[in-house]
């Protein structure tokens, strides 16, 4: 059907369109995204623009960043009427606050090569959608680059927070920097400044960070692409007795295979800062006596693989979280040092943490001495006892002496760690799993090798663990239906990916049924 069909006279476009600048700004709560949407609007109406500014309001992990929308035009052009919100392919200028917002803007069509400048920052906070995958959910990050170079006429991205918080800031005023320097409006960039002083809080840092992000717009600075940071030399401190026995470790560490050393020096680290030195040593031993029998399975045919994996898991494995961890780590300077800084800490600026907190029995139970906690298990009416007594939110605030020593305390029990329940649960647990691991290394090496990255779906605790333990034991039992088969260590890499597909397990359920199926029939 044509117009003259229809009976109606087309019309030409209304040319005083093309003077509207549109505007539309994704940002998460804490971005500031509704201080740079008065901004802009300030600054337009300081030099003689109509505006108006919506937003439509979003959840991060589900439905995306609130859209803040302007649109401007300069006054005297008649009564200009506004959209309420962004059209697809309508979009002159697109701000994001995080890279992925700006992959979200690229999907629901907001840029377009033939007339969005696309100004986003490169740092990632990651959305609950890619925490809660059971293995890495993280969305690649360099697709999303692709696309911006492709889809936008031009892409503004860089490291947006980082200079923010380097100036003392929120990513709000290096957005409005990068918009200055993109030269995409037109007013004087000394304009801009001037909006961020009439606004009247925080206006020194906020100029630093626009300063920054405005110079690096205007001289077309981009996050450098495929660049591998230089790695840091490590420097230890401490007790001349330990260094050496550090020193001594590392020594045994570059005796292992070559494709070995690096993963074994890093599980080291990791066990040595997760508990202490002899620790470390103990993992030492039982990866020296795998590497021979890897050495006696054919391992250098197999570039070590079975000793490199076995280095990787069994310090994870190791290096289990529990109670005792998590409290480590929350009364850590460094952690303290990172929230002040996050959250702008100064002596007039105070911060309060509440921790949250929700322990059960089984977390409980897990932390006494082995006979105790054992004597506890085989009692279920002790057991619901204590669960009634424990088994309820708690909220701490560490910022307080009494919370943070409680805590602290907590942390301290990592010298009895070897003596308690949970210990000698996990050594049970590991010895197992390494147990059938090397019962597999001479009849087929590569079901070796997956079945020591079936350990890679245990992880966390509480609930968490007990899921990723659960799973675990069903990847287990269904090695056990595929072992003697050509394609056993194929079966069992697809069921650890169907473990890790999502939290229910229920793309694991299938594949297992899948191998029942088959191995059912065959013995038919």
């Amino acid at each position: 059907m044509t117009v003259q069909d229809t009976g109606l006279v087309a019309r030409e476009p209304d040319a005083r369109l093309n003077d509207i600048i549109k505007i539309a700004v994704l940002a998460v709560g804490g971005q500031g995204g509704g201080v740079l949407n008065g901004w802009i609007v300030a600054l337009a109406e300081a030099n003689g623009y109509a505006a108006q500014a919506t937003s439509v309001a979003g959840v991060a992990q589900r439905t995306g960043a609130t859209i803040y929308y302007v649109e401007m035009m300069p006054e005297g052009a008649g009564n200009p009427v506004f959209a309420l919100a962004p059209a697809e392919g309508d979009v002159d200028i697109l701000m994001a606050a995080e890279l992925m917002e700006a992959g979200r803007a690229m999907q629901r069509g907001f840029v377009t090569p033939d007339r969005t400048t696309l100004i986003a920052s490169s740092h990632r906070a990651l959305a609950t959608s890619e925490k809660i995958v059971p293995g890495s959910g993280i969305s690649d990050p360099t697709a999303v680059l692709a696309a911006a170079r492709e889809q936008a006429q031009d892409a503004i991205i860089f490291d947006l927070e980082t200079m923010a918080l380097n100036a003392g800031s929120v990513i709000s005023a290096s957005l409005f920097g990068a918009l200055a320097g993109s030269g995409r409006l037109p007013f004087p960039v000394e304009s801009f400044r001037d909006t961020i002083r009439a606004s009247g809080r925080g206006v020194e840092a906020s100029l630093r960070a626009f300063d920054a992000a405005c110079a690096a717009a205007k001289e077309g600075y981009r996050d450098p692409q495929d660049v591998a940071p230089a790695k840091p030399k490590a420097e230890v401190h401490g007790p001349e007795k330990l260094v050496r026995r550090w020193s001594a470790l590392i020594a045994r560490a570059e005796t292992l295979p070559v494709p070995v050393q690096d993963m074994a020096k890093a599980g080291l680290r990791k066990l040595t800062e997760y508990q202490d030195i002899p620790y470390a040593e103990s993992y030492m031993d039982q990866l020296e006596a795998i590497s021979a029998q890897d050495k006696d399975a054919g391992g250098a045919e197999h570039q070590f693989a079975f000793t490199e994996t076995a280095a990787k898991y069994l310090a994870n494995a190791m290096a289990y979280d529990d109670i005792i961890r998590v409290a480590d780590l929350k009364t850590r300077k460094a952690r303290v040092a990172r929230i002040d800084k996050e959250m702008g800490a100064t002596e007039d600026h105070l911060v309060q943490v509440t921790e949250y907190v929700h322990p059960g029995a089984a977390e409980f139970v897990s932390m006494m001495p082995a006979p105790l906690g054992r004597f506890t298990n085989n009692r279920p009416g002790l057991y619901r006892l204590i669960d009634r007594l424990v088994n309820r939110g708690r909220r701490i605030r560490t910022d307080r002496f009494g919370g943070f020593f409680m805590f602290y305390l907590m942390a301290g029990l990592r010298r009895w760690r070897r003596s308690l329940l949970r210990h000698q649960e996990e050594v049970a647990h590991i010895d197992d799993w390494l147990t059938t691991a090397e019962g597999r290394l001479s009849q087929d090496y590569a079901l070796a090798v997956e079945t020591l990255k079936i350990r890679r779906l245990i992880k966390g605790y509480s609930d968490t663990h007990a899921r990723g333990l659960a799973k675990f034991d069903k990847v287990m039992s269904g090695t056990l239906l595929v072992e003697g088969r050509d394609d056993a260590a194929d079966w069992t890499a697809r069921l650890i990916a169907a473990a890790l597909a999502d939290p229910e397990g229920k793309a694991l359920d299938g594949a297992l049924e899948t191998i029942r199926s088959f191995t059912t029939v065959g013995r038919a």
